[in-house]
């Protein structure tokens, strides 16, 4: 551990208290007094939060955290052991219980945003005709609260419909097969699409444009995974596809999901 007798001064991302107090266990994955152990983890993660946060290259690191590659090299452990995904599903319960919801839901919402691609990632980018960017798809579904509960990152080439099936899997082992209806838009009409949601044992349900619209129209229910999708792009690092791997940037989402839903919770249990 680093010794300094000076307190680090806090950094304007730094965890709460209480955030920390709930975040440790999930991310202490050996003993925190570990011999090789050169950093707290806590500064750590504050420093990752940052860096996804602000969008910034892991070298303009700044000195008030631990050096880039302790940093990196402990992001990378906590990708691996799905860290940033458990905590997601465990805020996600807490969050419906404090707002007076059964824990796991039995709706959700489906839709995908492409995110343009970067020299990092232009190896595994594809593109999408419909939105004329090449880059990466992510592909998510949400809870009504707009709080995530699968997602997916595959080159923007791929159909939106052929997510369905795995991402009907996942939503089911995440929440013990509660969801019933998944709302999606037109995208994902089709026989085959009902029929990977209908194996899952979801039904999917397609909110059409009115045929004669002027301006803006809010869609039933679609618009909370487009309020989500608005969420995370305040996260800078999430507003291109700056990894070289799928998996990380399928985890900074997951990251950034569980900093929103811990900004959500923490007035909901001071309230309570």
């Amino acid at each position: 551990m680093n010794t300094s007798s000076k307190p680090a001064k806090p950094y304007p991302s730094d965890v709460s208290d209480e955030e920390w107090s709930f975040l440790a266990p999930y991310l202490t994955l050996c003993r925190e007094d570990s011999p090789q152990r050169d950093y707290a983890l806590r500064n750590v993660f504050n420093a990752l939060r940052w860096l996804v946060r602000s969008g910034a290259h892991w070298r303009m690191m700044p000195h008030e955290f631990p050096p880039w590659p302790a940093v990196y090299q402990q992001t990378q452990r906590w990708l691996k052991a799905r860290c940033f995904e458990a905590l997601c599903h465990d805020l996600r319960m807490l969050v419906r219980v404090y707002a007076g919801r059964d824990p796991e839901p039995s709706a959700g919402i489906i839709d995908s945003r492409t995110i343009q691609s970067t020299p990092e990632s232009g190896a595994r980018a594809g593109y999408d005709g419909a939105k004329k960017r090449k880059g990466s798809k992510v592909h998510a579904v949400v809870d009504t609260l707009g709080n995530l509960l699968a997602l997916q990152v595959t080159p923007a080439s791929d159909q939106d419909r052929a997510q369905v099936h795995q991402l009907a899997q996942t939503v089911q082992e995440a929440t013990g097969d509660t969801v019933e209806l998944i709302f999606a838009d037109q995208g994902y009409t089709g026989e085959d699409t009902q029929q990977d949601a209908q194996a899952h044992g979801i039904v999917l349900r397609v909110i059409k444009h009115t045929e004669a619209k002027r301006g803006f129209v809010l869609l039933p229910r679609r618009w909370v995974v487009e309020r989500s999708f608005g969420w995370v792009a305040r996260f800078r690092r999430l507003a291109r596809d700056y990894e070289r791997l799928a998996s990380t940037i399928a985890g900074y989402h997951y990251l950034a999901f569980l900093c929103l839903m811990l900004h959500q919770l923490l007035p909901l249990v001071d309230s309570s």
